[in-house]
């Protein structure tokens, strides 16, 4: 495969998570970054009713959901599809570090090792003012 089809099949994969899974929709998460640099992404989710804790900051699931999706993304994108493309979150482990009160939330993910089928990422969330929100370590599975 040249460098352009696997670029477009990275495209063609992250477009399909952000588009299709209805959940991402619903939160109304955004793929704002992929290109520039392999094993990265940068997601956004809006600040929106649906996800509020009551409080005027976002619930800890939708956050969750959030650093879950972002890291699964930085994990397609720069990922071998010769090698699996059937891809589940093994693990996650999120802390909350502050709240974003009444503004979206910006993640960045980073793929830091990818094996046989299991890929380990971090991500960093902060609001969109830059005050820190959560942090996650993860594991990904890409099977055959």
């Amino acid at each position: 495969m040249t460098q352009i089809d696997v670029r477009s099949r990275h495209a063609k994969s992250l477009e399909f998570m952000f588009s299709k899974v209805p959940f991402i929709r619903a939160l109304g998460l955004e793929l704002v970054e992929w290109e520039g640099q392999e094993g990265v992404v940068v997601v956004r989710m809006p600040w929106a009713d649906m996800a509020d804790n009551g409080g005027g900051t976002p619930h800890g699931g939708a956050v969750a959901t959030l650093l879950d999706t972002t890291g699964a993304a930085a994990v397609w994108n720069g990922h071998d599809y010769e090698r699996g493309t059937r891809g589940s979150t093994i693990s996650l482990t999120v802390n909350y570090l502050g709240a974003a009160r009444n503004e979206a939330v910006v993640a960045t993910g980073r793929c830091v090792r990818r094996a046989r089928e299991l890929n380990f990422a971090t991500v960093e969330a902060v609001s969109e003012s830059g005050r820190p929100v959560a942090s996650c370590v993860m594991t990904y599975r890409i099977a055959p």
